[in-house]
């Protein structure tokens, strides 16, 4: 085969995959840049509808409220998958049965644990019902401002931290038994060797794992659309709810693509300052 035919045969195995990305990513990427810039009476490009979405209460709270969701969960999410993964890489009984427990959320759709925390966290559902019995008042998880917020960090939480604990499980799995033995002789105890060993070992896994949570936390919808579609009083208005809402509610699209461009925009900021801040760290080394 030469040169020439060896290049068509990998362009012909690549050309599905990378029409897949022109039509899936690229196209619709462009087509969301192009519609934020059309003014609402067209005509034209301008910056009209980034203007009117930094001034519109409802987006702005929308960017709050997605701050602080972010700031709250995954800080949670990641302690309770390394917490998780530690236990898993010890020696557990049934230790199969606990990680099909754990892993359980992650095979179900988000839809459907988010119908199922619904119900359980009705005013008269089970965990009220708990919370009774045992001579507490019954809460409003899902209809209180105050609330609200928190039982959706609660859901998406019990959602994903089955799957980024099989990341940092197999990062553990993967550090030489061999340091931890060094360190032993060395007289290190438990938490010694967690912190000089565990934890550097594990900087790369937990970089991943807080780039791609990050992102996807961005992008959480369902939940919230089933649970409070943004309410009480905006108080779980995430951002995609807002586009969602932009686009389909109150058919305004141009906001809607501007929104998303500014979504994306935020994300990548994020990625970039996080993938950053692990190339200085690994510089300093």
């Amino acid at each position: 085969m030469t040169q020439r035919s060896a290049i068509l045969a990998a362009l012909a195995f690549l050309m599905p995959a990378l029409v897949s990305v022109f039509l899936l990513r690229l196209w619709p990427a462009a087509v969301a840049v192009n519609t934020s810039l059309i003014p609402p009476g067209g005509g034209g490009y301008s910056l009209e509808n980034f203007r009117y979405i930094f001034t519109d209460p409802v987006f702005l709270n929308s960017l709050k409220v997605t701050i602080v969701f972010l700031l709250i969960v995954n800080p949670l999410q990641i302690a309770i998958s390394l917490a998780l993964a530690l236990l898993m890489n010890t020696m557990v009984p049934l230790i199969g049965f606990w990680r099909t427990v754990i892993l359980l959320p992650v095979a179900i759709p988000q839809s459907v644990s988010a119908v199922v925390w619904g119900v359980a966290l009705r005013p008269d559902g089970l965990v009220n019902a708990v919370l009774v019995a045992l001579g507490m008042e019954p809460q409003r998880f899902l209809t209180s401002s105050d609330q609200a917020l928190a039982s959706i960090i609660l859901i998406v939480s019990w959602i994903g931290v089955g799957y980024w604990m099989t990341f940092i499980l197999a990062g553990l799995q993967d550090i030489p038994k061999s340091l931890y033995e060094a360190v032993r002789i060395d007289g290190a105890n438990r938490w010694q060797q967690f912190r000089f060993v565990t934890l550097p070992q594990l900087r790369r896994p937990l970089t991943f794992v807080l780039v791609a949570n990050t992102v996807a936390n961005f992008l959480i919808f369902a939940p919230v659309q089933i649970l409070t579609a943004g309410g009480p009083e905006g108080s779980t208005d995430l951002i995609m709810n807002t586009v969602y809402t932009q686009a389909f509610i109150i058919s305004d699209p141009e906001s809607a693509a501007a929104s998303t461009v500014v979504l994306v925009g935020v994300v990548l900021l994020i990625v970039i300052l996080q993938f950053r801040l692990m190339r200085a760290e690994d510089s300093n080394e």
